[in-house]
Order: C-alpha cells, then sequence, then structure tokens
C-alpha cells in the first residue's frame, strides 16, 4: 500500500515505545506540522571527528539527536538524511517502498553492485525475476523439509570440535562456525556443488570485499573511474570468487536439482526469456553471501557475551539441556528452544548484520513533516534504531527478555528490523533463526565452551557489520563420552 508523496495529515499520532519491561506503551503525538520544513541538520565539524573516532557511537548519538525526527547529516559533498523513528523507517521500506528505491549507482549499492551486478541485491525488473525465481527456496515450508538433513550436517560439523577439545587446544568461534555454516548450507541449498572449502575461499574474498569498499562509501561522489584506497583488494577478491564459483555455475546449467543454481538456471524473465549466465553468476554469489555471513558473523558476538552475563548463560544452559537431554539437537527440538530464540534475538538487535539501508528518493516526497528532495539520500539503520534509549530502555545491555512475547507485542514493528522489511525483507530471515538455534544448541549439548577474553570484540562497520577481533574459547567435552 503505498501512501502519497504530499504532506502527512496533520492529526496522524505515532506510537513511540521504550522498551520497559511490563510498562504500558508511551504514546506520544508527532508534532503536527502545518506546513512541510527543511531537516534539522549535523554540521561537518560534527559529523567527521565522531565517524573517525567511533562510527557506531557517532551513528547512535545523531540517532539519538535527532530525537524521532527526520535529520540531515552534513558529510561534505553528501548529505543523506537519517531515519530512525519506526514510523518513519515503515514509511522507506514497506508503506512506500516504491519511492524510496534501491539506487543502483548510489553511494552504497554503487560499489557492491560490481560485485553483485544487477539481481536479488539489485532493484527493478531484474531484482524482481530473481526474487520470483528465488522466493519458493526459502519458504517456511521450504526450509523446514530440509531441517532434518540440515540437523544431522550441523551435529556431524559441531563434532568435529572432539579433536581440539581432547587435545586442550584453544579455537577460533568465528572460523569453526564458518566451516559448519558451509557445510550446512552448501549442502542443503547448493546441493553439494560447492565444497566448503570453496566455500570458506568465497567467504574469505567477501570480507575483504566488505572491508575494501568502505573507501567508497565514506566518499560517495567519487567516480567509480577514481583510483581509491581498496580497489585492488576488491578486484582480487572478486577474482578469486569468479576463479571459484564461474566455472560451478557453468557446469549446473542443464542439470535437474532443486538447489540455488539449478533453480536459477531454469529460471525466466518476467517477459519468459531464460535467465543469462551472467545473472545466475551474479545471484549465485549473492546467494552464497546471504545465507552464510548472518549466521557466521552475528554468532561469534554470543560467546562473550555469555561469559559477562553469567544468569542468561545459566538459563540458556538449563534450556538446552532439558530440551535435548544431552544427545544431539534436532529439528523436533527447536518449537521449545524459546529462550535460545530471545537470546538470538537481542543478539541480532545490538549485531544487526545488514546495518544500513540506504534509499533514494525517486519524487518529492515530506516524510516526518520534512521535504525529502528527489534524488535525496535516505538512510535507515537497523543498528541506530535497535539500539535508541528512546525506544529501548538501557540499550546497550545484553538482555534476552526484551523479547517476551508480551514485551514484543508492545513493541512497534520497526522498532526491530534486523532483516529490513517491505518487498526487500531478506529471504534467508527463517533460515538463519533455524540454522542458528541448531548451532548454539549443538554446541552447549555436546561441549562447554569459555572465553579466553570476557571482553567484547569491537564492531567493524564495513559492507556488512563483522567482529574487528578474533574471539577464541577454549573446548571441552560436556560429557566422557561422544554426543550420541
Amino acid at each position: 500500500m503505498a501512501c502519497s508523496g504530499g504532506p502527512l495529515l496533520s492529526t496522524v499520532l505515532s506510537r513511540r515505545t521504550v522498551d520497559q519491561g511490563s510498562a504500558p506503551p508511551v504514546v506520544t503525538p508527532h508534532p503536527a506540522p502545518t506546513r512541510a520544513r527543511r531537516a534539522r541538520s549535523v554540521p561537518l565539524r560534527h559529523v567527521a571527528p565522531g565517524l573517525l573516532r567511533d562510527p557506531v557511537r557517532a551513528l547512535v548519538g545523531f540517532g539519538e539527536r535527532a530525537g524521532g525526527e527526520v535529520m540531515r547529516l552534513n558529510v561534505g559533498a553528501f548529505r543523506p538524511y537519517l531515519v530512525t523513528d519506526p514510523d518513519h523507517v515503515q514509511q522507506v521500506l514497506g508503506d512506500r517502498a516504491d519511492n524510496f528505491g534501491r539506487a543502483g549507482d548510489g553511494a552504497f549499492w554503487g560499489p557492491l553492485r560490481r560485485l553483485f551486478g544487477d539481481g536479488i541485491l539489485g532493484d527493478g525488473p531484474v531484482w524482481s525475476d530473481s526474487r520470483r525465481i528465488l522466493q519458493p527456496l526459502f519458504t517456511a515450508r521450504r526450509v523446514e523439509a530440509v531441517l532434518d538433513r540440515m540437523a544431522a550436517t550441523i551435529a556431524d560439523a559441531v563434532a568435529e570440535l572432539d579433536a581440539p577439545a581432547r587435545a586442550g587446544r584453544p579455537v577460533d568461534i568465528g572460523a569453526e562456525q564458518a566451516r559448519i555454516v558451509c557445510r550446512a548450507i552448501m549442502e542443503t541449498f547448493f546441493g553439494g556443488r560447492i565444497s566448503v572449502a570453496d566455500a570458506l575461499r568465497v567467504i574469505r574474498a567477501q570480507d575483504a570485499i566488505a572491508t575494501s569498499v568502505i573507501p567508497r562509501v565514506l566518499v560517495p561522489f567519487a567516480p567509480l573511474a577514481l583510483p581509491m584506497p581498496g580497489d585492488r583488494a576488491f578486484r582480487d577478491a572478486a577474482r578469486r570468487i569468479d576463479e571459484v564459483l564461474t566455472p560451478i555455475v557453468r557446469s549446473a546449467r542443464g542439470s535437474d536439482g532443486d538447489d540455488v543454481i539449478a533453480t536459477l538456471w531454469r529460471g525466466a524473465t518476467a517477459d519468459g526469456r531464460p535467465l543469462d549466465e551472467r545473472q545466475v553468476r551474479n545471484d549465485t554469489v549473492a546467494m552464497v553471501a546471504v545465507t552464510t555471513e548472518t549466521t557466521v558473523n552475528v554468532l561469534t558476538w554470543l560467546w562473550p557475551h555469555l561469559a559477562r552475563s553469567p544468569r542468561v548463560a545459566a538459563r540458556l544452559q538449563e534450556e538446552i539441556d532439558s530440551v535435548a537431554g544431552g544427545g544431539a539437537v534436532g529439528p523436533e527440538h527447536l518449537p521449545r528452544l524459546r529462550y535460545t530464540r530471545m537470546v538470538l534475538d537481542e543478539l541480532i538487535r545490538l549485531y544487526p548484520v545488514a546495518w544500513l539501508a540506504p534509499r533514494q528518493v525517486m519524487r518529492p516526497a515530506t516524510l516526518g513533516g520534512v521535504r525529502l528532495p528527489a534524488g535525496a539520500t535516505v538512510l535507515v539503520s537497523p543498528l541506530v534504531t535497535q539500539r535508541l534509549a528512546r525506544y529501548w530502555a538501557d540499550p546497550d545491555a545484553f538482555d534476552p527478555d526484551r523479547f517476551t512475547p508480551e514485551r514484543v507485542r508492545a513493541r512497534h514493528r520497526y522498532a526491530f528490523f534486523p532483516f529490513g522489511g517491505g518487498p526487500h525483507q531478506c529471504l534467508g530471515m527463517h533460515l538463519f533463526y533455524l540454522e542458528a538455534q541448531l548451532i548454539v544448541a549443538n554446541l552447549l549439548t555436546r561441549y562447554r565452551l569459555r572465553v579466553r577474553s570476557s571482553r567484547l570484540p569491537a564492531v567493524k562497520l564495513a559492507a556488512a557489520l563483522r567482529t574487528r577481533d578474533r574471539v577464541e574459547l577454549d573446548v571441552r567435552l560436556a560429557h566422557t563420552g561422544a554426543v550420541a
């Protein structure tokens, strides 16, 4: 339901809910503008130093300063509008999404387009074709149909930690999670066409790309023809991805199967034309990224948080032990792992991997009483909205009880949007929760894990949110023998 781009009704009320346990929602009316106005602006002398020192703290600080209003950030020649209020986020991502597009050559999508091209991570007719072709693979029914196989694969992959556990050797949990996730995803969604070793090569290359594009994101007015730091790293990483995936894509042409690559080759555009090799390649690269990076990256923050929150850790362990009884965790256990799901929600509230959703205003519009000219960039960020004290009490605390059913119902649906919203909502949302629950529960039923440092790893702002530091764990078997 797209709304017009004219002024908002002056009588509209917006719920602004602060997360305060069982406290009732706080309902505050928006100011009733009599006419559209210019956005308040944060000057360059305040924006630049904060972004250079601590970009996460700076962005959240700008959000707090905005007080729910649409605010403009002065970043020199680039002056985007920061949108933080859940009502406004809903309009940008959902209700009026047709007027807030993913600009293919914009500050954020332009650099990434060189890797992913048009397709599932783009916009317009090509994105629409890719979405229609791939969506059936990620419905709840389809994911649950492969869940038995995924659960068995995850349990087997987790069990490979027996060797370091018996040897008393610490592990890099980020690397181990990448191995576990790749084994599960490549088998169940890519039909085993991509080996775990090759998938890990692609993930490492995508990590390099996520960092290499940041100079261009920070200087969005620089033309792609102008050399920039990170360009060589980008090219090298993109070449490594193509060396792995292009032969696999070509070999799958004409093959049977319900995996991602075979499904793309069988797909057709809206006017009946088969997809060409370039689009199949682009969407394969994109789907490897979106099916792996959220689980791999967000779970890395879990273990230091559990070390710093012993009551949460004890409650989580108690639930998993009572549900699984010391055995391998399978699909039949997932409905009862309610607290585990709450822990994951709180984790991805603090660390939404897809932390930034830039949009371009397609036609002149008004949002929250502020005039937005055509061509302007709008920044929507779950990293910011999900850490604002305006909507979350003690927002930096790790508190899974924020996600009890009662508290979820009392919140605005767009106060928490780690997977985006509207037509571009992430296809892999359902997959993430099931896969992450299986990984966490299998790890905690089979092992006792202790972080070597409870210091939280620093946040690394790249194209997708990452930890800046490794997280090392000591691993020991929970029982004398192996778990059945």
